[in-house]
């Protein structure tokens, strides 16, 4: 059985059928039972009590839940306060090992929970590490279980994990339609608005990655109206954030510029630093995107750079990173340094999504284009447009064969390949 306290709770809720919100009664918030359940807060003998009342067992027999009773429980128990440590420091190489490791002894316990929300926690780890591929294949055991198809918010945390990790290998349809399912689970099921709230996020960034942009805003709209006083101030910053990126996909500066405000006001680089850093880089590149180059531009690659630099970032953030970069130099006309960087970049495409891999690919064609190396941007050109259509990414692939034509069309691209 159990083995923990959090572990337990959730168990003897899930098979009352209780919410968080309904096991917390008047007394208690769905996310102080969640930080309960996930082993972030201590209980003291009052709070026992009270959800012993709930759950309707002696308090005596929820005290024995904090004590281990055997060694295998003990393994157990160190393996997840390992991997809970590792992630608490953004060791995420530890926290997929540790956890693990922690699920394996859960399994061997025939705990199911346990091993749930350790497996759970290791494919988190691995999506932070960039590790997609193993990711995945964790979260489809996790979506398999009885635990997760007998439960909405399981599956709603679940699906929203495996919609990032598809949206990180460029795998749009897919990620959107696991986001959209997420999204449709997470609306009715209240204890989890957090993770509905991500997966809202993440559908809005796989329909605006794959150019659905009046569908992506469709979805603001509904994101928007998600936001209250009540919301943590750095989750009310990332729902601005995204809002933000759309309004300057669509052109709309004025209102991507609004938004961006209010997230840079509300996100905290003390709170989270790779949120930070993960915000400071989205902001640049819409920006640059949009046009928008200015002091304030800059000035969000250079948080970016920094930020990622500090918190130790995978190789695909760094060269998204890189890439900011590059279209900076673009743009203010430092043709030479521009095209050195891309270069470096295109040679370890092979660990950036295919849509960055593809916007990648179409700079260097400008660049090249720019530099008067007709032949070498036809190709940068092709390559782009190859990467974009296996990313599902249509209205990219549309802007790479605009390229294409309009080189040919120039008289420049005589000997280049088609």
């Amino acid at each position: 059985m159990g083995n923990s306290f959090g572990d337990r709770l959730r168990q003897e809720r899930l098979a009352r059928s209780l919410t968080q919100s309904e096991l917390g009664g008047s007394l208690y918030s769905a996310s102080y039972i969640s930080l309960l359940e996930n082993g972030r807060r201590e209980p003291t003998v009052d709070v026992i009590k009270q959800l012993a009342k709930q759950l309707q067992l002696a308090p005596h027999s929820i005290e024995e839940w904090v004590l281990p009773v055997s060694i295998e429980e003990t393994q157990y128990l160190l393996a997840a306060l390992y991997a809970r440590q590792s992630w608490d420091t953004r060791d995420y190489e530890g926290a997929t090992r540790h956890a693990a490791e922690a699920a394996r002894r859960a399994a061997e316990n025939r705990d199911p929970v346990s091993w749930w929300n350790m497996a759970y926690l290791q494919a988190s780890a691995l999506l932070k590490s960039g590790e997609y591929d193993s990711c995945i294949e964790v979260l489809t055991a996790l979506m398999e279980h009885p635990l997760s198809t007998e439960s909405a918010g399981l599956m709603v945390r679940a699906r929203q994990i495996l919609a990032s990790a598809l949206l990180g290998l460029g795998k749009l349809p897919e990620a959107i339609a696991e986001a959209t399912a997420a999204v449709q689970q997470g609306a009715d099921t209240p204890e989890e608005f957090e993770a509905y709230v991500t997966a809202l996020r993440t559908l809005i960034g796989a329909l605006a990655e794959s150019g659905k942009l009046d569908e992506a805003w469709t979805h603001c709209v509904t994101l928007a109206a998600a936001t209250n006083d009540t919301l943590p101030p750095q989750l009310a910053g990332e729902i601005h954030w995204v809002i933000g990126n759309v309004a300057f996909m669509r052109h709309d500066v004025p209102a991507g510029l609004t938004h961006h405000a209010m997230a840079s006001r509300l996100l905290s680089p003390a709170t989270d630093l790779a949120r930070w850093a993960q915000f400071n880089k989205a902001t640049a590149w819409v920006r640059l995107s949009a046009g928008v180059v200015e002091p304030a531009t800059l000035e969000a690659i250079e948080r970016s750079e920094l930020a990622h630099s500090v918190v130790g970032a995978n190789i695909a953030d760094r060269l998204e990173v890189s890439l900011l970069r590059a279209r900076w130099l673009y743009l203010t006309g430092d043709l030479a340094a521009a095209l050195d960087l891309l270069q470096e970049i295109s040679a370890q495409q092979e660990h950036l999504a295919k849509h960055t891999a593809g916007d990648t690919a179409l700079l260097l064609g400008k660049v090249l284009k720019a530099s008067e190396q007709p032949q070498e941007a036809m190709a940068a050109f092709n390559e782009a447009r190859d990467h974009f259509a296996l990313a599902g990414a249509t209205d990219r692939v549309a802007l790479a064969l605009d390229n294409i034509l309009e080189l040919r069309a120039s008289g420049l691209s005589r000997h280049a390949a088609s």
